[in-house]
């Protein structure tokens, strides 16, 4: 198993290897990699995204006009 690999949930996913480290600095460097993360899953998902989102696929499109008159209703059989 890798080192850098959490073993289980409530494992840490990030390891601080440095002794000096200040909790507001631990805090800055968590907040940017967080962020960066966040960002490129969002890039990820957007690529992602195959076909028409459910609002896209929930709207019927609008029927064209009927336009009444002599020949316009010839092909119907009902």
């Amino acid at each position: 198993m890798n080192d850098s690999t959490p073993t289980s949930p409530s494992e840490p996913a990030i390891r601080v290897l440095s002794a000096n480290l200040t909790p507001e600095e631990l805090a800055a460097v968590t907040a940017v990699i967080d962020a960066a993360v966040e960002e490129e899953l969002a890039e990820v998902l957007d690529e992602v995204q195959i076909g028409p989102s459910a609002w896209e696929r929930s709207q019927r499109a609008l029927r064209t006009p009927l336009h009444p008159g002599p020949g316009e209703w010839r092909s119907f059989s009902g």
